[in-house]
């Protein structure tokens, strides 16, 4: 599973320039399966996605084709975790300790 911390780089006009794009990218994710929450930080000078996905390098992939990164508009940051406790609903998630 992976935390994808997005930190703005850019005013905010220039990055609700990009809203729309962004969230039909997000959409995109979502049917995919690969995202399974997000929003915005508060203060909004970024926000979160929760992530699941195969590896660190399709994670990478995903993230690079973000509207917001095509438009410098965002940076990223990922980090990966072992989700050995969830919620119910997220226990498809779970990952054995090992």
């Amino acid at each position: 599973m992976f935390v994808l911390e997005l930190t703005y780089t850019a005013p905010l006009d220039a990055v609700d320039a990009v809203l729309p794009a962004h969230v039909a990218w997000l959409d995109a994710q979502y049917e995919k399966g690969l995202f399974l929450a997000s929003g915005a930080k508060h203060p909004r000078d970024g926000g979160v996605i929760i992530a699941v996905a195969e590896d660190r390098a399709r994670i990478e992939e995903v993230t690079a084709g973000d509207p917001f990164v095509a438009a410098g508009v965002c940076a990223y940051r990922v980090t990966e975790f072992a989700a050995t406790k969830t919620a119910p609903a997220l226990e498809p998630y779970r990952q054995t300790p090992g």
